[in-house]
């Protein structure tokens, strides 16, 4: 069965959601799409199953998207955009790959380099023209991307991420199947799960005012909280699956919201240590909620109840511990790769960034130092 609704655009929710994307793109007049991927993916049998059910399109592929997603991948994908002749984009794949499909479409359109175009650029271009008709399926249930009105694209120079931001930036449909989560390794179930679940539980403990959000927030914390073990043990089980996909897009729905500082850390692990986002939030998320509890009892009371865990604010963060042992994430920033000389450079990235601005405690340089120290 495949529900529809719309939130903050058009969903097709279900199990098969892949098959129904063919006559979408071409009630919308749109015959020549081009798929944005990544490169592991493309050599999957996973891609290959899809693009059977675009028959009777003319699709071609690109596959430039690996790690994290930056600016000279844009860049090429434009230029794939270009030379098939383009009219539409289909987003393929997890958060990165959704990421550089948003803006291979601006691009397409726009002058100059993506770089231009992030939101604290001096000179920053607007995204002015309307852009090529844009479809997002997700494989994973992590980042929410396909919901997004942002991408996260980061320089080839610095590593730094940055933001472009724009309602055009939205796909015109969403197709989350989670058949297609079914082939994730646990490891990558359980870092992208833990992505989603961060995501929730970090824009319901923001204190920007947006009661729609914290209801989506907290729902989409239960959800995940129930289903985050279960999709990492039972590979197969689609109803987890389901699950999770679900609870990715309300965490991104949600985090219009702002964010916190478990997601200004995770950033700046990105950018020095090239950690998975998802990942790099887990190994960061207790640390900093330990330090948020007593600045917010009343919100970690209420994230407790929707996870249902008796004990109230301080058995909270202690089950979080306990779920991302469940899950198979363990040990510190060390095991990792993250070394103690980057510390001093992960604490001025994560001060600079601005996820931490809603935080529900303010953050110093000294706060994030002992973070990460924490973490190590």
């Amino acid at each position: 069965m495949i529900t529809r609704f719309s939130f903050p655009t058009a969903i097709h929710f279900g199990p098969g959601a892949r098959r129904l994307v063919a006559d979408h793109l071409r009630e919308a007049g749109c015959t020549r799409p081009l798929i944005v991927t990544d490169k592991a993916l493309a050599a999957l049998p996973l891609l290959a199953e899809f693009r059977s059910h675009l028959a009777g399109l003319e699709t071609a592929v690109f596959d430039g998207v690996f790690g994290n997603p930056t600016a000279s991948q844009v860049m090429a994908g434009a230029a794939a955009f270009k030379a098939h002749h383009a009219d539409a984009v289909i987003g393929f794949g997890g958060g990165a790959a959704l990421d550089v499909a948003k803006l291979v479409g601006v691009m397409a359109v726009h002058a100059g380099d993506v770089m231009e175009y992030v939101w604290d650029h001096p000179h920053v271009r607007p995204i002015a023209i309307d852009l090529p008709w844009f479809v997002a399926l997700p494989t994973t249930a992590g980042t929410g991307s396909e919901v997004g009105r942002s991408s996260v694209v980061s320089d080839n120079v610095t590593h730094v991420k940055r933001v472009v931001f724009s309602p055009k930036l939205l796909a015109k449909a969403v197709f989350a199947d989670p058949e297609l989560t079914l082939g994730l390794p646990p490891a990558v179930t359980a870092a992208t799960g833990m992505d989603a679940l961060t995501h929730n539980i970090e824009s319901y403990l923001s204190p920007a005012y947006h009661p729609l959000c914290d209801g989506i927030a907290l729902e989409g914390t239960r959800i995940a909280a129930r289903a985050l073990a279960t999709a990492v043990a039972q590979p197969a089980n689609l109803g987890a699956r389901g699950d999770m996909m679900m609870a990715s897009m309300m965490g991104a729905i949600a985090f219009q919201k702002d964010l916190g500082a478990v997601h200004s850390c995770a950033h700046a692990l990105g950018a020095v240590a090239d950690l998975h986002h998802g990942l790099a939030n887990a190994l960061m998320i207790d640390t900093v909620l330990a330090w948020n509890a007593e600045a917010v009892p009343a919100k970690f009371d209420e994230l407790a109840h929707v996870c249902g865990v008796a004990g109230g604010a301080a058995a909270f963060v202690p089950w979080l511990r306990e779920l991302k042992a469940t899950i198979g994430i363990t040990g510190g920033l060390a095991q990792r790769g993250v070394k103690a000389e980057q510390l001093p450079r992960l604490v001025e990235l994560a001060t600079a960034d601005i996820c931490h601005q809603t935080n529900p405690r303010p953050c110093t340089a000294a706060d994030f130092e002992r973070f990460f120290k924490a973490a190590m």
